[in-house]
């Protein structure tokens, strides 16, 4: 069975790695409807793991405002354009879903249960992959080359991810021992963790090293610097995995979907790139220009 399964998500993987580049290479709205369709789908899959606990989220609410703010993201093209209309859908979310639960659910309709989750969906899923276009047009990108450049910055996060998520699942199978987090993930251990951090590290450096020079067109960003980038993208990838997994842990599910064979749901296989693709536009700066 595991076998068989892990020859299922390599024939995934081998299949949307190359189309899922030229979508990111193309850019654009082609990108932004890609980003757009996986919002959606990982919407509706965290809308069912909240159902799955009990929790009653606005699903028409979840769902329209992951569509306008992903959408907003790739019409605006910036985060600077992008953030106060983001703000105000996440502001006017907050007041609809508390007037509908206060009249027609009241007190018996777990007002808290049901607006929480009806914001965290949002801010969850819908967010995170806003910063797909947000990447993909980086002023950092384009102060050096248009395209390219861009294409490096969304494909760095998300090898960098799955390289250590691919290294914690080798090292966890073969030298895990101590439980990282029994009550979250019972398969997880520390050992796989460390050994996806070094996955991490050397995936960074790797990335770096052979993509950069071709696709960079002079970014200033150093091999020690890719490295010492990936690490961190590492540490908080893993959080947003055992977030994940906290989630299904209290819900009582097992996958959060089945949209890709071998890999379960659109969150089982994105769970920890919603944490790295902010991070990554957010600390970019830090690791440019420093290091040989």
């Amino acid at each position: 069975m595991i076998q068989s399964n892990l020859g299922l998500r390599l024939l995934v993987a081998a299949v949307g790695i190359p189309v899922g580049f030229l979508v990111v290479w193309t850019g654009g709205w082609v990108l932004g409807a890609a980003a757009l369709l996986f919002a959606l789908g990982g919407a509706w899959e965290f809308i069912g793991i909240a159902r799955a606990g009990g929790r009653r989220p606005f699903a028409w609410i979840v769902l329209p405002s992951t569509a306008l703010l992903v959408g907003l993201a790739v019409w605006t093209g910036s985060y600077a354009a992008w953030s106060g209309l983001a703000l105000a859908v996440l502001l006017l979310v907050a007041f609809v879903s508390l007037l509908l639960t206060l009249r027609y659910r009241g007190t018996n309709g777990e007002p808290l249960a049901g607006v929480g989750s009806t914001l965290l969906g949002i801010v969850y899923v819908a967010l995170p992959f806003a910063f797909v276009p947000f990447l993909r047009e980086h002023p950092e990108a384009a102060a050096v080359a248009p395209g390219w450049a861009g294409t490096f910055l969304v494909v760095f996060p998300l090898m960098v991810t799955w390289l250590g998520d691919s290294s914690a699942y080798f090292g966890g199978r073969f030298w895990g021992n101590r439980k990282l987090f029994p009550s979250v993930s019972p398969s997880k251990t520390v050992e796989g963790a460390l050994t996806g951090l070094v996955g991490s590290v050397i995936g960074g450096a790797l990335v770096t090293a052979f993509l950069l020079p071709v696709m960079g067109g002079g970014m200033s960003l150093s091999i020690a610097g890719g490295a010492a980038f990936a690490l961190l993208i590492g540490v908080v990838g893993q959080l947003g995995d055992l977030v994940e997994s906290l989630l299904k842990r209290e819900a009582g599910v097992k996958d959060s979907g089945t949209f890709l064979p071998g890999h379960g749901g659109i969150l089982d296989r994105f769970d920890a790139v919603l944490f790295t693709l902010p991070l990554t536009y957010g600390a970019l700066p830090l690791f440019l220009g420093w290091g040989f």
